[in-house]
């Protein structure tokens, strides 16, 4: 563990100390915005039906539009894009509480809710693009970089537990409305902040990468920009799968919790079983950077998947508060390592250039799953009851098994790291670049 606590000293010294709690800050909107406009438009409306297309739509926006988010990010630089869609999406946040509070009807509704998602400033994926950069330009080797991939993956599972507890507590207490009112304030100064941050100059896009800043990058040499390849590695796509699954397992989860406790008279238990879950699951990936070397992507992939199968069979068979508290807690172990590995292996395996797409593809993934099983077991729920909805995460979980256990997964980056940019303030590397090479991706491949 002291080993693991100096690697994540490192990993702050690349990033600074403010980063990650700046980043953290303007992640709990996106975890608000959901639950939050469902809660709003159903107290506002009186209409589960126009509460689901709100949420609906919102979800929609953020899974079709946060790749092209991304792309833009690799293209012209994070500050820019950031800037623009913490803005819009303030305003859309606002709107929608506006429009909910004065009894707008629901098309107006779910086009202000497809706005708001559509414009989520994507703060989880472009941080750890940014990080890994820092991590690269610094020639920090793969340690550094798993740990990067657990701290953010830690940040992303805190967020979505203080954000539902955030709602519901503002729900108790007041009114949906100051959740939502406090979700567009935080997008407003937090992605403000994040963008503005030293360090987004590591990312400063393509065009700068090729000489429109007219600087040399820190190894004194001009660095080539790669040309784009039309296809991803199939190990990328294969991920992605894994990552809409992993979303559709969260949703069955969500929708047989929230039916179980309903049927048991404490419906208030569901935010937090649920939070419970999203603890442990934060702990587990923390944890996850004292890991040894030789335990590889392939394997946690594997070993995540696995665990997340065997963990949640019984979850078919919880009945009553205690076991179900018991069982969703041990579960959330599962849920970190295979989220932090599945943006690890987008990382090793995408060029450089085109990763704030890769990995904003890839949390489009985990929303669409979760959205799409959500919609599935809430009727399963209805009609055979929380075992309904508990059959959708092991089903789920059994089909996540393919991708972990069918995929070659690379040994290796599959293209070098490319050093970037250096950022104004930043730190100096913390020690010399290891030789990566420029091998056939072929010669990098374990799994055969």
């Amino acid at each position: 563990m002291l080993e693991a606590a100096s690697t994540y000293r490192r990993v702050i010294a690349l990033t600074g100390p403010l980063l990650p709690l700046i980043s953290f800050l303007a992640r709990l909107p996106v975890a608000m915005s959901q639950f939050g406009s469902v809660l709003l438009v159903a107290e506002t409306s009186g209409s589960l039906a126009t509460a689901g297309a709100v949420g609906g739509t919102l979800s929609a926006g953020q899974v079709v539009l946060g790749p092209v988010l991304g792309r833009l990010a690799d293209r012209h630089g994070q500050r820019p894009v950031v800037l623009t869609a913490a803005a819009v999406n303030a305003v859309a946040t606002a709107a929608l509480v506006a429009g909910a509070l004065g009894g707008l009807a629901t098309l107006p509704l779910a086009a202000i809710g497809a706005v708001t998602g559509a414009s989520v400033p994507l703060i989880g994926p472009l941080a750890r693009t940014r990080s890994v950069a820092l991590a690269h330009r610094a020639g920090a080797d793969e340690c550094v970089v798993g740990a990067v991939h657990s701290l953010e993956g830690t940040l992303d599972e805190v967020s979505f537990v203080f954000g539902p507890a955030l709602v519901g507590l503002a729900a108790l207490i007041a009114h949906p409305a100051l959740a939502l009112g406090a979700a567009a304030a935080l997008v407003a100064v937090f992605a403000t902040a994040f963008a503005l941050h030293p360090t987004a100059a590591v990312t400063a896009g393509e065009r700068a990468r090729a000489g429109g800043d007219g600087k040399a990058p820190a190894s004194g040499r001009v660095a080539p920009v790669r040309p784009e390849a039309g296809r991803h590695p199939r190990v990328v796509y294969a991920v992605r799968c894994s990552l809409f699954l992993q979303g559709a397992l969260f949703g069955g989860c969500q929708a047989g919790i929230a039916a179980l406790t309903a049927r048991l008279g404490v419906p208030g238990q569901a935010g937090l079983v649920y939070a419970a879950m999203g603890v442990v699951s934060a702990a587990v990936g923390l944890g996850l950077g004292a890991l040894p070397a030789r335990f590889g992507l392939r394997l946690r992939w594997r070993a995540a998947a696995g665990a997340a199968l065997v963990l949640c069979v019984p979850l078919l068979f919880t009945d009553t508060l205690g076991p179900l508290y018991a069982v969703v807690t041990v579960l959330g172990a599962a849920f970190a390592p295979h989220l932090i590995t599945a943006f690890a292996l987008t990382e090793r395996s995408v060029e450089p250039s085109r990763l704030a797409e890769a990995t904003a593809f890839a949390a489009s993934s985990l929303v669409a799953g979760q959205a799409a099983a959500l919609a599935v077991s809430g009727r399963l729920a209805e009609w055979y009851g929380p075992s309904g909805a508990f059959a959708v995460c092991v089903s789920a979980a059994a089909l996540c098994l393919l991708p972990a256990f069918t995929t070659r997964v690379p040994a290796a980056r599959t293209a070098p790291a490319q050093p970037a940019p250096r950022a104004a303030g930043a730190g100096r590397p913390a020690h010399r670049p290891a030789a990566e090479g420029g091998s056939s991706a072929a010669a990098y491949y374990a799994g055969r």
